[in-house]
């Protein structure tokens, strides 16, 4: 009986650590309340719902159809209604319970408005306050008083979820500043404002930034060389002909928009502007808690910060260049001689995927030596830990 309990509990330990992470669907929440429908399609037209879905501790504050008809009677452009609507999302839980103990009454907390970087100050923060007779009220930090409160709690999952329905849109003039339409945008002068000129110099050389520009309005996320990483990639870049030259960069476009938290939640492989029938030209998104990395099989580039993100165009800075595999495979070698294994690659467009070849041996022969050490003198220490739980048991 006690071997078995052994046995069973890290089992039970996972099970629980695997329900604790469940992720939760703010459409299908939303679905079964048909007064909130409206918000609930604008949270998907906004691609809010998918930011929504990507965090595991959030509070939205749901509006109905009748407050979101005064809303959108304002006339704003959907990248405006999207920076209204995240102020009624907030990145931490709060409850009905929570709400009503809150410490000395009131309370500032974050919205994903100010998350977005788009807020200036305080206005992307809430004003949660308790108010006498168990009402709530919310206001953003830069409005001039409490004009929404508390109506009803439409879900709670504690501490993961709480959708909270409040009576009225929490108005800011920051979120509310007009948004320029997307097409209006020049691509190029924000990434070479923005720490990428040597990249968007390139596009501009190529005429691949036309292609980049068509693509904006229906939607398009960029991912972004900065200066350094296009320097070092230069003389890989002069020996490609021109056609590869356009191939390489139109590889960093995919002609979606993905905000972070969506990269988040769908990873796996990615189209690009360069895809084109059999030529894949794709990579595949993997991330590691908040770092989000695109794997060619030549390179492993890693997202260092958005440039800019206003729905349908969002640009992500990248440490390195990206490498398509069907241009930058291992060259062969006309008269073969061996070499030292910690020998360096030669230089030249198979350089990246060389290096790989090496650090993957290195670390196989890694794995084997550790392997060797715990079939070998390792197994002293294993035996007597063995027996010692055994006779606990």
């Amino acid at each position: 009986m006690a071997a078995s309990t052994f046995y069973f509990l890290p089992l039970l330990l996972l099970l629980t650590l695997s329900a604790t992470t469940t992720a939760h669907n703010i459409t299908k929440i939303l679905a079964k309340h048909p007064e909130l429908s409206t918000f609930n399609e604008y949270l998907t037209k906004t691609h809010l719902a998918a930011e929504i879905n990507s965090r595991q501790t959030i509070t939205v504050l749901a509006l109905d159809n009748s407050a979101m008809s005064n809303l959108l009677s304002k006339g704003f452009s959907l990248a405006t209604l999207k920076n209204v609507l995240s102020l009624h999302v907030l990145v931490d839980y709060f409850g009905a319970k929570k709400l009503h103990q809150i410490t000395d009454g009131t309370t500032l907390t974050a919205s994903m408005f100010q998350s977005s970087g788009e807020a200036d100050g305080t206005s992307g923060y809430i004003n949660i306050t308790d108010l006498h007779g168990g009402k709530v009220g919310f206001a953003p930090a830069d409005s001039d008083g409490l004009h929404s409160f508390f109506v009803k709690t439409v879900l709670e999952k504690p501490y993961n979820i709480s959708v909270i329905q409040i009576s009225q849109v929490l108005n800011s003039a920051q979120a509310e500043a007009p948004t320029p339409e997307p097409s209006k945008v020049n691509l190029t002068d924000v990434l070479a404002a923005k720490g990428c000129k040597a990249f968007a110099g390139l596009l501009i050389a190529t005429g691949a930034d036309t292609t980049f520009q068509e693509n904006i309005d229906s939607g398009l996320t960029v991912f972004c060389a900065g200066d350094s990483a296009v320097s070092a990639f230069m003389p890989k870049y002069k020996n490609l002909t021109k056609a590869d030259k356009l191939s390489v960069l139109l590889y960093h476009g995919v002609p979606v928009y993905n905000s972070m938290g969506m990269l988040k939640s769908s990873n796996g492989v990615m189209n690009t502007l360069a895809t084109d029938g059999s030529n894949k030209y794709d990579f595949t998104v993997q991330n590691d808690g908040e770092t989000v990395t695109l794997k060619t099989k030549v390179v492993t580039a890693k997202i260092t910060g958005t440039l800019v993100d206003e729905d349908p165009l969002v640009c992500y800075k990248l440490d390195k260049v990206l490498l398509p595999h069907e241009l930058f495979k291992a060259a062969p070698v006309s008269e073969p001689s061996p070499a030292p294994e910690a020998d360096a690659p030669a230089d030249g467009p198979d350089a990246d995927y060389s290096e790989d070849d090496v650090a993957d041996q290195t670390t196989k022969k890694k794995k084997k030596n550790a392997a060797g050490k715990i079939n070998g003198g390792s197994f002293i220490m294993v035996v007597p830990l063995c027996l010692g739980i055994m006779a606990f048991l």
